[in-house]
């Protein structure tokens, strides 16, 4: 891979990382039912996709270390 796919592989980890903390917002929000087990369905599912986050952050930044790295 050439460092600009890497620089953009990057960026868009880096969205995404964002992405998932909004989602896992609108889905807490949105997926609550009426009942008490539709609401906990929402909020584990909404934990889910929230922990995706620190994954997407750390591959950002892995990715941009890889490219500093390469340019030096």
């Amino acid at each position: 891979m050439q460092s600009s796919q890497y620089k953009s592989l990057s960026k868009v980890c880096f969205f995404f990382g964002f992405a998932s903390i909004v989602g896992s917002i609108a889905i807490w929000y949105l997926t609550g039912g009426r009942t008490g087990e539709a609401q906990a369905h929402g909020e584990r599912f909404g934990i889910f996709v929230g922990l995706w986050a620190p994954t997407f952050f750390i591959l950002s930044n892995r990715f941009d270390g890889y490219v500093s790295r390469r340019t030096k």
